[in-house]
């Protein structure tokens, strides 16, 4: 596998424990900024470390369907729009975005996304500044092709300068290796507690069958020990 990149994510709305209250509180480890401090190295490692081979779009695929991916990408999106003056798409339907009532309450403006060979038509929703949220590819009939996704991808990349993509779980669906087939690299987003290493060396051998380029991996659920020098200051 390639190497890891270990993410510890805070909860929807990163709202806090109590306990992590109490930390804050104690002046000792702060969760959520830890949190935000890996996202933003992963950020780094992904889209601005490669120059020979830039990436611009990405494929975020959980192994295990129940894995939280949808705000992982939201959260890449959010740090790399800090990070960078062009335009980012997060594409997919992210509950974080949706469920902010303060980013939609002053009236967004929509971009149209088509594609004119595939009928395609969508439209991406301007969240703030330089971040939009673009809805998946919609189904024709009772599946996604290939060729249609590798359509609504292209269409994607020429109209936003980096897109992160929440993609099908890998373990389940084929689309996501087709994606990451067009798509600049795809990261998988393992779980600590339930993938098992089989099922991601398999993966990894259909993605390099596949010519698919893994750009590497992160533990979503990953979580961290409260340092014992924090616990004497309670």
């Amino acid at each position: 596998m390639s190497s890891g990149l270990f993410v510890a994510q805070a909860g929807e709305g990163e709202r806090a424990r109590p306990a992590d209250r109490i930390l804050k509180l104690a002046g000792g480890w702060n969760p959520e900024d830890f949190a935000r401090e890996q996202i933003l190295g992963l950020v780094r490692q992904v889209f601005l470390s490669n120059s020979e081979r830039p990436v611009r779009q990405v494929v975020f695929s959980a192994v295990e369907p129940q894995t939280d991916v949808q705000n992982l990408c939201w959260r890449v999106g959010e740090a790399l729009s800090l990070e960078k003056t062009g335009s980012v798409a997060v594409v997919g339907e992210c509950r974080q975005a949706l469920q902010d009532a303060e980013t939609y309450a002053a009236g967004v403006r929509t971009s149209p996304i088509s594609d004119g060979s595939m009928g395609l038509q969508q439209a991406a929703t301007q969240v703030r500044g330089n971040l939009w949220l673009a809805p998946p590819a919609e189904n024709q009939g009772d599946h996604l092709t290939t060729a249609l996704l590798h359509s609504y991808l292209g269409a994607v990349r020429k109209q936003f300068e980096y897109s992160i993509v929440v993609g099908p779980s890998a373990a389940k669906s084929s689309a996501a290796t087709a994606m990451a087939q067009f798509a600049d690299g795809i990261v998988l987003v393992l779980s600590a507690h339930h993938t098992r290493r089989i099922t991601a060396r398999r993966i990894k051998e259909n993605l390099d069958a596949a010519q698919a380029r893994l750009l590497g991996t992160v533990l979503g659920d990953r979580v961290f020990s409260i340092p014992e020098r924090i616990y004497r200051r309670l």
